[in-house]
């Protein structure tokens, strides 16, 4: 009984969660996807479970102002699919991914599909990326066409459980959730690191997979980037 017990707890100890994301160049190994039909293989890091937004659950509503002081609300755009992109102008990832990764063009590509695409920065006043001519520079230096909403308060941030620059979310015509995650399976950003040379866009993946009337295949994947600049 005693070594049962002690081999248990050795188990257990083993188990640790992977390192928080930090602003310094992606070194780690591709972020793991589960999927509605299969599950993920055993040796997979698990997907983000952090926040109250889940997957297959109603998207949270927000109401938040873009740059020009505009209320923009998730809820007006019922009826339409809308990704939701984590953003902070100032993040290496997010300055690789819209220059040289899977986000450069994309919206662009996307919302001429009749797709809703919205950048939210929760960053917190004083923190890296905040504030309205930080985000007009990112604007302009990415060359984006989508609006830029301001979380100040992280409200938002935390209700989908947003943890990284880029952080993706797709939300269905009914309002439903059904993607969350990594915008691609190359952690550096630049789509130069999938495994074995094969780039998943898991963004567009899901949006290919609601077009065609299908379920989304990979639901759910570990996100990469920086941290989300929250306050305290």
């Amino acid at each position: 009984m005693t070594i049962a017990i002690t081999a248990a707890l050795g188990a257990l100890g083993a188990c640790k969660s992977p390192p928080p994301a930090t602003d310094a160049p992606a070194t780690s190994a591709a972020p793991a996807a589960t999927t509605t039909t299969a599950a993920a293989p055993a040796n997979a890091a698990p997907a983000e479970v952090a926040g109250p937004a889940r997957v297959g659950q109603p998207a949270p509503d927000f109401a938040l102002k873009d740059l020009e002081g505009h209320e923009v609300k998730l809820s007006s755009f019922k009826g339409k699919t809308v990704v939701l992109e984590w953003f902070n102008p100032g993040c290496p990832y997010v300055k690789a991914a819209h220059s040289k990764g899977s986000l450069k063009e994309a919206a662009k590509t996307h919302t001429a599909k009749g797709v809703v695409w919205l950048a939210i920065n929760s960053g917190a006043p004083g923190k890296q990326g905040h504030g309205v001519e930080a985000n007009k520079a990112g604007v302009s230096a990415f060359g984006l066409s989508h609006p830029v909403l301001l979380d100040e308060s992280g409200q938002t941030g935390r209700a989908y459980g947003a943890t990284n620059t880029p952080h993706m979310f797709v939300v269905d015509p009914s309002g439903v959730l059904v993607y969350r995650g990594a915008v691609d399976n190359s952690p550096d950003g630049e789509g130069e690191s999938a495994p074995d040379g094969k780039l998943l866009k898991y963004v567009d993946l899901a949006l290919a997979d609601l077009a065609a009337g299908k379920p989304v295949g990979v639901a759910e994947t570990k996100a990469y980037g920086c941290s989300v600049k929250y306050g305290h």
